[in-house]
């Protein structure tokens, strides 16, 4: 899991200095206002000492832990930086072609499939009126019968095998797509010799990501102009 942190510590900010306003003393009876020298070191002292309780109990709540950056074996901070895949389906130009092209493929099963249900459903229902006004023999009826079970069996298994093949595609698109962008990220690195690209989504292995890292947008224009230029 990649961590928040990973180029330099932060600092551990010190707690701002706390200090007690000064009040002017309401005086009601003129002895209580006249204060000697050592009333008035007293005085200092009791305040310096509440500034340091106050301190000492903040500190610990208001600072936080210094970042502890990645390291390579030789000591030298380590170069993370990730892209955000939900980003890429999303706006990266390969995608939506590939993603058309399944879609088109997959509704185009689908009415076939639908069609001969469709024809499928009508025999049945053409052969439940015969069977009620008793306009079929028993051994046409058998013959009838045993044909639409056939029917129906080879329907059931072009479905799955539609199914299947439509989930093969998917895959393969899959694998073009994580073939196409490892390629691209390969040749986009040799500018930048980051040490990791990781690869953030939403549900994904990585909670959560800093977002001073993500360097989704300049990959997906770079994307997307190569594509444009290869399809050209």
């Amino acid at each position: 899991m990649q961590e928040e942190n990973n180029v330099t510590p932060e600092t551990v900010q010190e707690p701002e200095k706390l200090t007690i306003p000064e009040q002017t003393p309401q005086c009601v009876r003129e002895p209580f206002c006249r204060f000697n020298l050592n009333t008035l070191l007293t005085l200092l002292l009791l305040a310096g000492l509440i500034v340091l309780y106050i301190l000492h109990f903040t500190a610990g709540r208001s600072s936080q832990p210094p970042a502890m950056p990645l390291a390579k074996a030789d000591g030298k901070s380590l170069s993370v930086v990730f892209v955000n895949i939900d980003s890429l389906n999303a706006n990266y130009e390969y995608v939506k072609v590939l993603r058309r092209d399944l879609e088109s493929t997959g509704k185009k099963l689908q009415t076939e499939v639908l069609s001969e249900k469709t024809a499928l459903e009508k025999e049945a229902a053409d052969f439940q009126k015969q069977m009620g006004a008793n306009a079929i023999t028993e051994e046409r009826a058998r013959v009838v019968y045993e044909a639409l079970m056939q029917k129906q069996q080879a329907l059931m298994q072009k479905q799955e095998h539609y199914t299947q093949l439509v989930a093969e595609q998917e895959m393969n698109m899959n694998l073009r797509l994580v073939d196409s962008v490892t390629a691209f990220l390969k040749r986009f690195n040799r500018s930048y010799g980051f040490d990791y690209i990781l690869g953030y989504k939403t549900g994904g292995e990585i909670l959560v990501s800093n977002d001073t890292l993500d360097i989704t947008r300049q990959v997906l224009e770079a994307l997307n102009t190569e594509y444009t230029a290869r399809k050209k």
